[in-house]
């Protein structure tokens, strides 16, 4: 393994931030226009049946890895051939073991949730994707331990190129809900085939039973935090294809897409360069302090005018864009999604501090909390507020989240206000101005300035409160290019 001196490694986290999301920025470009494209010619219906049968394979996938990955990346030694070669074999007798009976069990499956075979398709394709995406795993720990976002995004850009592409073209041909059957598969394939050639190793099977209790002793309390957000999360959510009709699903999976699509930009780009760079900083509090407040400070200033700007702005193209209007009920959801996306970008990195400096077990408490909590309200929410509820919900639950900055205070210094004080401040006037100009916004164009100048105003301003802290930043980024 490269050797990193500590303050290079908490340089080289902010600068692949920037440097992941300018190189998949074209790539979430096109994956806007998909869904824009998708929302058009899809119904609500359509979209249900998607969003349940996707939350039921990430289920899966929770128990296909026992937290064997994170262990190889936070391990502080570098791992050998029988470490990987133990960890991949695990995976794939554990993954094997869910999705036989997945294949097995598809009919009830399928009547369980009410789908049709168009959705049976589409189960086995996302069951063919989970396969072949554990064999990535392994490629994937040894380029996140040398810290080697550069080429482990070239993968992920040729994935999202393809799948994309895949549902453009088949959703304007008519093809429905087969458009995400195609693509899901067509990714996988070209994905695998990709990371092989960047990041190849020696293939094989193996089983050390020290090298396994090594592993786990970290993996099933972090895999433990993952199921319980998967519960938290993806289960509620196939809890909610369960107890609510299809067409009122797709409207939360609407709204979770669009409200969300700031996270997947930003946050997850900053959560995958997080954890592997923290667990290489776990000597030195310092530098950790230094890549969380950076990081706090970057996702604030992206994630809040972006939620804010969308709560304002999206009941105009709901209404200006051709065949958007059956999507106006998802309106409310939208807003309480956006907002929970606010909370979550926030106390998301702090929970990644805990687990990169190994307190998998202290954010275990938190999330079983968390997870009780979205259970005991949802339910309650949605008999009360019908599908909206959900969204409350969420929002609720991740106002919560952020009781995490008490715990994680007590082992690195940092703060949490700090960072994001000038950018909420810069989005709430910049919130301001779009709230006063409403009236101006007659047509899509008209739309699509207020955008451009809400954008012009926003930029100058986080510029004249936060020049010294965006100085500060593009100083440590370029400091060691």
């Amino acid at each position: 393994m490269e050797e990193f001196n500590l303050e290079l490694v908490a340089r080289k986290s902010v600068r692949s931030v920037f440097a992941l999301v300018s190189r998949t920025f074209l790539i979430q470009i096109l994956g806007i226009v998909a869904s824009f494209v998708l929302t058009i010619y899809l119904s609500p219906a359509d979209f249900g049946v998607f969003f349940i049968v996707s939350s039921f394979v990430v289920f899966l996938n929770y128990f296909s890895d026992i937290g064997l990955a994170a262990s190889l990346i936070q391990k502080k030694a570098e791992p050998t051939l029988q470490d990987y070669r133990t960890a991949f074999t695990v995976q794939q007798i554990m993954v094997l073991a869910l999705v036989i009976p997945a294949f097995i069990f598809t009919q009830p499956i399928a009547r369980f949730f009410n789908i049709d075979s168009q959705g049976i398709y589409l189960l086995f394709a996302f069951l063919i994707s989970f396969v072949l995406s554990s064999l990535k795993t392994i490629p994937t720990v040894m380029l996140e331990r040398k810290l080697d976002f550069h080429r482990l995004v070239v993968p992920q850009i040729a994935e999202n190129l393809i799948y994309n592409l895949a549902l453009i073209v088949m959703a304007i041909e008519g093809f429905g809900i087969t458009s995400f059957t195609v693509a899901i598969v067509l990714r996988s394939i070209v994905g695998l085939a990709i990371m092989y050639w960047i990041q190849p190793w020696k293939v094989g099977f193996a089983f050390d039973k020290k090298v396994f209790k090594k592993l786990i002793s970290f993996g099933i309390p972090f895999q433990a935090n993952s199921l319980l957000a998967l519960v938290k999360d993806d289960l509620i959510n196939v809890y909610l294809g369960k107890v609510l009709p299809l067409t009122q699903v797709g409207y939360i999976g609407f709204a979770q897409k669009w409200a969300f699509l700031p996270l997947r930009l930003v946050l997850d780009n900053v959560i995958k360069i997080m954890f592997p760079s923290l667990s290489r900083l776990q000597h030195d509090k310092n530098a950790q302090k230094i890549v969380i407040e950076k990081s706090l400070f970057v996702i604030a200033m992206f994630i809040m005018p972006t939620a804010a700007g969308f709560i304002l702005l999206s009941p105009y193209f709901l209404d200006f864009i051709p065949r958007y209007q059956k999507w106006e009920p998802a309106y409310i959801s939208m807003v309480f999604f956006a907002l929970n996306t606010v909370f979550g970008s926030i106390s998301t990195p702090i929970t990644n501090l805990l687990y990169a400096t190994g307190r998998s077990k202290v954010t275990l408490y938190f999330m079983s909390g968390w997870t009780a909590l979205t259970w005991i309200i949802t339910p309650i929410l949605v008999m009360k507020l019908g599908f909206n509820g959900a969204a409350v919900a969420s929002l609720l639950v991740s106002m919560s989240t952020l009781s995490i900055y008490i715990v994680a205070k007590k082992y690195v210094e940092f703060s949490m206000i700090r960072p994001v004080v000038k950018p909420l401040l810069t989005t709430l006037i910049m919130a301001g101005f779009i709230y006063i100009s409403q009236p101006i916004i007659t047509s899509l164009p008209l739309l699509l300035f207020e955008i451009i100048i809400s954008g012009i105003i926003y930029l100058a301003i986080i510029s004249l409160l936060s020049r010294d802290d965006i100085k500060a930043i593009i100083r440590f980024v370029k400091k060691n290019e």
